[in-house]
């Protein structure tokens, strides 16, 4: 027995110590791979010696003494970075996910493919001014210096994450970097979406009802902030839209779900969360400095490592600092020293779905509006996957754009037996000039000059706001299609293909964009909302953010006639909802006065209905007001909707505050939605709010106890950034 303890001791032993050595080896080769910020090293390739300073938070401020070098600087500092995130990107872009991921990500590939994304941006790069071709081979030599350089000094393989996932690393090339603005394009574009998502409305319910469920931007536009504020209008119908044909004989169909992994990268946003960015400004004359100020935060999606990196680039005649795209050339936004310029998100209308019908007896042929067959166009694409077979098939397009297929944008759920569905959109045309456009911003010394600049932006279109001493300006930025005022669908709905009035008759003049310089007022504001009142077909787009955050800008920006630094920081951190103020009293108007209504809990149901009755509307995460007001809203549209939708209603992500709105408002007759239409009686829409608070309250105390004083806000709303791709693939990457 003595001798098997001993053996069974020696076993463990030899275990424990190749665990060590093991575990020592894999921390050896993945601390080899991460960045080291001290030192000297030698990288041929540079004209002149840079210096790269990292600063307490590890943002490098890059020193040359010519543009090339500080371009192959940055190129070198987002490789020794971000590696990783720049190798996923440009291979979104390229349609090679799979290749690295299995099929998980075919789809992402196969919808990239059928686009012809790097394609576009291959052609593209012969578009770019000689400027900035240079600093597109500039930056594509820094990152490729960076891999030789992990390479020969044996430093790991560039980025921990190689070692788990396998896959060649080729040279970085300028197609690559306007590759990932592609890709940021499509992932900032919904129109298409949106398109799909009020074809399938209008097939289950009447035009009135759908105004109310995907209401107009209810208030109007708003672009240089009033030195007053003053109340808004109420909400107003819809316009019309006319389907095509061939879709009345369709059901509604709802969408499928969309694996964690494919939402992360997949191209394709949902309506509801296209983010919510905000950018503001003064000019002198509102500065408690006599100095202009500007504020910006461009939000995107969460992530780890974050969507942007910081840097600041300086150069003879260069001296920029902001926020960079790992794998691109250029500050997105920040400042010089002449300007600072932000953006936001502009929401155009900048994506058509055409349904074509499909010749009878040549399926290989389409309808023209003369009545006669035309043949797609055809290219074969080609997609390896790891572990399996490479898959190949042929991409079709007509005049229009090329065919989707599958689940791409939705189109299975709108496209009848017979017909197929193209997809128009600003960003296939060739020669997209947008990153010329930002090297030009970057250089700009005056307001004028950044906007002029601005006109090269193709897509996605942006609003860009720019301050500077000589005055401030908002500008919309990029391609927006002009359609046709005959058009019947009027690009809110898709398209009959073989009806020539809903062509788009081309790119309208970027002079004609929406813009404002020197306000009176002096300042601008936006926050995705509307920025013209124009009528269709000068309105730029249907679909806009939600007004409230543009309210509270508003309001702030006008309470007082000088504003501060910090005074711009609190406005940053600033948590007060304006759609809470709004929307509160209208559903619990009725329940703060009236007494003895039974329900579940009636003693939580009072404590939670007394701490709504004295809450400001901010969103404090130690407190529990705001929780219980959004499960109540989410609550609320559920018991409003859901009978009417039936499916439907799980594409209606989030609460509809606008709706919400309409409906207690009673505009247009939205008060129906309260009638619960499967039963014999009438109700009303008091009693829906009543039964909807008690459905909030009773899965809060389910989810965090019987105290409502003990809920807090904070413990349902916690940031997640999920690494791409662990984060979704195994519970590691959300922590």
């Amino acid at each position: 027995m003595r001798l098997v303890l001993i053996w069974l001791l020696r076993l463990f032993v030899a275990v424990l110590v190749l665990a060590v050595l093991g575990s020592g080896l894999v921390w050896y080769l993945v601390s080899r791979s991460l960045p080291e910020f001290d030192g000297e090293i030698t990288i041929p390739g540079l004209q002149s010696q840079v210096r790269i300073i990292r600063d307490a938070n590890a943002i490098p401020h890059i020193k040359a003494t010519r543009d090339h070098d500080a371009w192959f600087a940055l190129g070198l500092v987002h490789a020794q970075d971000r590696l990783w995130q720049m190798e996923l990107s440009r291979r979104a872009a390229q349609g090679r996910l799979s290749a690295l991921l299995g099929a998980q990500t075919l789809e992402v590939d196969r919808l990239v493919k059928t686009l012809d994304l790097y394609g576009l941006a291959s052609r593209s790069v012969a578009a770019q001014s000689a400027e900035t071709t240079a600093a597109l081979e500039a930056y594509s030599d820094g990152v490729n210096a960076w891999i030789r350089h992990v390479n020969t000094e044996a430093r790991g393989r560039g980025a921990p994450e190689f070692f788990l996932f396998g896959g060649e690393l080729s040279p970085w090339t300028p197609a690559d970097s306007l590759g990932i603005l592609k890709i940021m394009a499509l992932r900032l574009s919904v129109a298409a979406a949106n398109e799909v998502r009020r074809a399938q409305l209008l097939l289950a319910l009447p035009p009135d009802r759908v105004a109310d469920i995907l209401p107009d931007y209810p208030v109007p536009a708003r672009m240089a902030m009033p030195r007053s504020t003053a109340r808004s209008a109420a909400p107003t119908g819809m316009r019309r839209a006319e389907l095509p044909e061939s879709l009345l004989h369709l059901s509604p169909r709802p969408g499928g779900s969309t694996a964690p992994l494919l939402a992360q990268f997949g191209p394709v946003s949902d309506p509801d969360m296209g983010g919510a960015s905000n950018a503001w400004a003064v000019d002198g004359t509102r500065s408690s400095g006599g100095k202009p100020l500007m504020a910006n935060d461009p939000h995107l999606w969460l992530s780890a490592p974050s969507v942007w990196h910081l840097a600041s680039v300086e150069a003879p005649g260069l001296a920029v600092i902001g926020g960079a795209l790992p794998g691109v050339p250029g500050i997105l936004v920040g400042r010089n020293r002449a300007i600072g310029w932000g953006l936001t998100t502009t929401n155009v209308d900048d994506q058509d779905l055409y349904v074509e019908e499909l010749n009878p007896d040549n399926p290989n042929e389409y309808l023209l509006p003369d009545g006669t067959w035309a043949e797609f166009e055809t290219r074969s694409i080609r997609i390896e996957v790891d572990g399996q077979i490479t898959r190949t098939d042929i991409v079709r397009s007509t005049r229009h754009g090329p065919v989707l297929t599958g689940t791409q944008f939705g189109a299975d759920r709108i496209t009848p037996d017979g017909f197929v569905t193209a997809l128009a959109w600003t960003a296939l045309a060739e020669g997209d000039t947008g990153l010329t456009a930002v090297m030009d911003v970057m250089r700009a010394g005056d307001v004028e000059t950044a906007m002029e600049a601005a006109a090269g932006v193709v897509a996605p279109a942006q609003n860009l706001m720019i301050a500077s001493e000589d005055g401030i300006g908002l500008v919309v930025a990029g391609a927006i299609p002009d359609r046709s005022p005959f058009s019947l669908s009027q690009g809110r709905v898709p398209s009959a293909g073989a009806h020539g009035a809903n062509d788009w008759l081309g790119i309208r003049p970027a002079s004609d964009n929406p813009r404002v310089l020197r306000p009176a007022s002096g300042a601008v504001a936006n926050a995705n909302n509307r920025v013209t009142d124009e009528p269709y077909p000068a309105h730029l787009s249907f679909n806009w953010a939600r007004p409230y955050r543009i309210q509270r800008l508003e309001k702030e920006l006008a309470v007082r006639s000088f504003h501060s630094r910090d005074g711009f920081v609190a406005l940053q951190n600033d948590a007060v909802s304006e759609m809470a103020r709004s929307v509160l009293p209208l559903i619990a108007q009725d329940l703060w006065w009236r007494e003895g209504t039974p329900a579940i809990g009636d003693e939580m149901r009072r404590e939670a209905l007394e701490l709504l009755a004295g809450w400001n509307g901010e969103m404090d995460q130690h407190g529990p007001e705001p929780l219980i007001f959004k499960e109540w809203m989410r609550a609320l549209t559920r018991r409003l909707a859901q009978d009417e939708l039936g499916a439907l209603f799980e594409d209606l992500t989030g609460v509809r505050p606008i709706f919400v709105e309409r409906v207690f408002r009673n505009i247009d007759g939205a008060e129906i939605w309260c009638d619960v239409n499967k039963t014999p009686e009438v109700e009303t829409c008091q009693q829906a709010a009543s039964i909807a608070l008690d459905d909030a309250l009773a899965r809060l105390a389910r989810d965090y106890g019987g105290d409502v004083n003990g809920w807090r806000w904070g413990a349902e709303h916690i940031a997640v950034h999920r690494h791409t791709p662990l984060g979704y693939l195994s519970p590691i990457g959300g922590l």
